[in-house]
């Protein structure tokens, strides 16, 4: 199938330093000659020489560095495309009349900034006109927009009921938001004493860990008292009310540095909340930290350096959601906010052990977190148990009126309702090759035990990694400044597969291809709505790199939980294979959790959640905890 993300940047990241180069050369020689861009008087065509007559491509005044043939001999390479002689020379012959002009915006005289909240026009719907699975969500009315029906299994009816409070700090710590909001709602434990606890736990783990940027300390305890006194009056504002948590540090906190990781944002302190923070305050959860992620949201080093995986210090959590993952799965928060465009909850879910939920594209606004790509961009919660996130997930749903691209949709999730009958969709050849592991054909094996239907699927042999021009596009766009300012440097990672050399590669991408792109998103986005016709929800191993880049394109839900253990004999790593820096082998293999992802229908967290809170209890490996923590 599709070649590894990893591959693709690896190798198209060489042969861009030619053309980097002779950019630079062209630049020099323009200012050497005294070229100036000029404004056009019209677009694309020049002032009318005859009342009526329209004007015509290509007859701007010439603007930018002179072109020859050669320029256009050197850029095919770049977009693997062939033109004649012919074809070259005419293209040079008119490029400063009809195409230079069109980069005015950029390069002046009338240099226009984008301010960093303007989004593009063209919003990306991933509602396709095929009815989704019976469990599925379809395009929804107004009714059932507004409709939020979240059951929970621990009071009252569920099966759980309330364990009682542990005697320890550490067994208090691990607990899920389901039984932590039980205790605080019965005034078993104050949301004061909880929040001392993390505190104590994240200053006690966070060097080790590497996952904190702001602790957040004299905040949660304001937090935390008031959440107390309102409980005490009687005023509940539901599970998440007393309960600490982290946030990603890419979600604006008003009055607290949000430094998405990256030197050039170490001193950023935002205004105004992000819609979910300031939701999550509505709710009364209590911010404990900024949890670290990979700068400008790749991979787990940011400028503090790599976040640890709790389970193997050997090697980091994954990213770019490495902080909240780290924290989540060495019980130093309740649960945390991460984000994804494209693994960035999946992989450091399944390498630290937690549970994470990545809501559909459109589910949650992302009013006030970073942009890295308007149309694949996703915040959703990383927690100990599948029921947690979606408790979660209620509290952060929904349009802001902000967020163009956030909808209004049906939230249903019953823990209690029964599984059975649910078909569940596999891929054969998916299951039998890694990175497919026991663990995941064991899962195959808890769906028949749990009375749900194994259904084989598939998809097209296509080339689904074509579908990340739009990623690189988006992103070298929402850090154009970024990189043309050559701050983009100051990153502490700048190899071949980093965001500097991908943002200034992606400057030569095809504009084109970026079109033919979309379309294939469309094809791909039918071809999951037929699959999701025929099954409830597919189960999927995490790390396939065609369901990252498939699913995320296309906006469907997901869901990664701990389903085993494996043993690894070598330190893994999120970054292309450094000869001169190579993997560290283990005498001995470590042994470290594997999760497996459930992927539902469009806005259906529901079925995957309840499927996913059903298979957790069959693994029954969800209440190990990493040694030292």
């Amino acid at each position: 199938m599709a070649r590894s993300r990893r591959e693709f940047l690896a190798k198209g990241s060489m042969g861009m330093v030619g053309a980097m180069v002779a950019t630079k050369v062209a630049g020099a020689e323009q200012a050497s000659t005294g070229t100036q861009a000029q404004a056009a008087p019209e677009m694309m065509g020049g002032p009318q020489a005859v009342p009526g007559a329209p004007g015509a491509f290509g007859t701007a005044p010439a603007t930018g560095p002179e072109v020859t043939a050669g320029t256009f001999k050197e850029a095919e390479k770049l977009v693997q495309v062939e033109m004649s002689p012919k074809d070259m020379a005419e293209a040079a012959g008119n490029w400063r009349q009809s195409m230079a002009a069109v980069y005015e915006r950029r390069v002046g005289p009338r240099k226009l900034p984008i301010p960093e909240g303007i989004a593009p026009a063209t919003v990306w719907n991933p509602m396709m006109p095929i009815a989704q699975g019976a469990e599925g969500t379809a395009v929804e009315t107004k009714a059932e927009a507004s409709d939020r029906t979240v059951l929970r299994g621990s009071v009252g009816p569920g099966p759980r009921g309330v364990e009682p409070l542990p005697g320890s700090d550490e067994d208090i710590a691990y607990a899920p938001v389901t039984q932590l909001s039980d205790w605080i709602l019965l005034r078993q434990i104050t949301s004061e004493r909880l929040t001392k606890i993390y505190l104590a736990r994240l200053e006690k783990h966070t060097k080790v860990l590497n996952c904190v940027i702001t602790l957040t300390a004299d905040h949660a305890l304001e937090q935390a008292r008031a959440a107390d006194a309102e409980i005490a009056a009687g005023k509940y504002r539901g599970p998440l009310h007393g309960i600490p948590w982290g946030a990603k540090d890419l979600l604006d906190t008003a009055g607290i540095r949000t430094t998405w990781g990256a030197e050039p944002y170490e001193k950023r302190i935002p205004m105004e909340d992000a819609t979910v923070t300031k939701r999550l305050n509505d709710a009364g959860a209590v911010l404990l930290a900024k949890l670290s992620l990979g700068a400008l949201a790749l991979n787990d080093v940011w400028f503090g350096g790599q976040t640890k995986n709790p389970w193997n210090l050997d090697e980091g959590a994954s990213g770019s959601s490495a902080g909240p993952g780290a924290a989540v799965a060495a019980g130093l928060v309740g649960f945390a906010i991460g984000s994804e465009t494209q693994g960035s909850i999946v992989s450091p879910s399944m390498r630290c052990g937690v549970t994470g939920l990545r809501p559909t594209y459109g589910r949650v606004p992302r009013t006030g977190a970073m942009t890295l790509s308007w149309t694949c961009d996703k915040l959703g919660p990383m927690a100990r148990g599948v029921e947690d996130t979606m408790l979660v997930l209620e509290a952060i749903a929904g349009p802001d009126g902000k967020d163009v691209s956030c909808v209004a949709a049906g939230l249903n999730f019953d823990a209690t309702k029964s599984v059975a009958g649910l078909r569940v969709g596999y891929f054969p050849e998916w299951m039998k090759s890694a990175p497919a592991t026991d663990v995941d054909r064991s899962a195959l094996q808890t769906v028949k035990k749990l009375g749900m239907v194994p259904v084989p699927v598939s998809l097209p042999d296509w080339p689904y990694d074509s579908l990340n021009i739009i990623l690189f596009a988006e992103s070298a766009a929402a850090f154009e400044a970024l990189t043309l300012s050559h701050q983009v440097d100051e990153l502490k990672m700048q190899t071949p597969d980093a965001w500097p050399n991908t943002f200034r590669q992606s400057r030569f991408l095809s504009a084109v291809d970026l079109v033919q792109a979309d379309r294939l998103r469309r094809m791909v986005a039918l071809e999951m709505a037929r699959v999701m016709a025929s099954v409830d929800l597919l189960l999927v191993p995490s790390l396939r790199d065609e369901f990252l880049v498939i699913t995320n394109f296309t906006g469907q839900p997901s869901l990664t939980l701990r389903a085993g253990f494996v043993e690894v004999s070598e330190s893994r790593s999120d970054w292309a294979p450094d000869p001169e820096h190579p993997a560290m082998k283990y005498a001995t293999p470590r042994r470290v959790p594997h999760g497996v992802s459930l992927v539902g229908p469009l806005f259906g967290e529901g079925v995957i959640a309840r499927a996913g809170i059903a298979m957790e209890a069959a693994f029954g490996v969800a209440a190990e905890r990493p040694k030292g923590f």
